[in-house]
């Protein structure tokens, strides 16, 4: 089983692409190289193949990642499933990831949501979503200083809050006050009944 991440760039067009798309593409090269493992295409949206208990925390990432630009925002459907064709490309590869993926993505413009996930078993998908839509009302609401925050310690979760106050050249005490307004308790909840439940699908 693997993950396939399909996206596009919310309000794009009142931005330049280099005040987005370099940073998007310095943080997907992490993941591997393009196409093989990711890319972006017809100017703001990008397909990611990715191991599927990492498919959740990497949408949240980018989404964070798109966020520290003010008034940018990102739309992600995740599929779970098989690939049963290994293209050039990740555009040119197909499976059932692929194609929950898509579909998914589709729905979430009908539908005026910005994340949601498609893992083949109706149950789990309901509840997952369901958690999702109710964690969107703030992520959608993150501020720039927030998704920064949510960001780094989703990237580097053994940073002290001393090393983060550091990085963000703040005192320690607001270190935990931005974690509060961002809600990474929450965030963190979230990730961890995903990866006690994505693994067993009933489909």
């Amino acid at each position: 089983m693997i993950a396939v991440l399909t996206g596009d760039i919310i309000n794009s067009a009142g931005y330049k692409t280099v005040d987005w798309l370099p940073v998007l593409k310095n943080f997907l090269l992490k993941l591997g190289d393009t196409p093989e493992v990711w890319e972006i295409y017809r100017g703001d949206e990008f397909q990611i193949r990715i191991a599927a208990e990492k498919a959740l925390e990497m949408a949240i990432q980018i989404k964070a990642l798109i966020k520290t630009t003010k008034n940018l925002d990102v739309r992600i459907g995740i599929g779970l499933g098989d690939e049963d064709f290994r293209g050039a490309g990740v555009s040119e590869s197909n499976g059932s990831a692929y194609q929950r993926s898509g579909r998914t993505l589709s729905l979430l413009k009908e539908r005026k949501i910005n994340l949601a996930i498609a893992t083949g078993d109706p149950e789990l998908d309901d509840t997952l979503n369901l958690m999702l839509k109710l964690g969107l009302d703030f992520m959608d609401s993150w501020s720039v200083v927030s998704a920064e925050i949510i960001l780094m310690a989703l990237v580097n979760p053994r940073a002290s809050q001393k090393e983060v106050a550091e990085q963000f050249q703040i005192q320690q005490s607001a270190v935990s006050q931005r974690y509060k307004r961002a809600r990474l308790d929450l965030v963190k909840e979230l990730l961890n009944y995903y990866d006690k439940n994505y693994k067993n699908p009933r489909s």
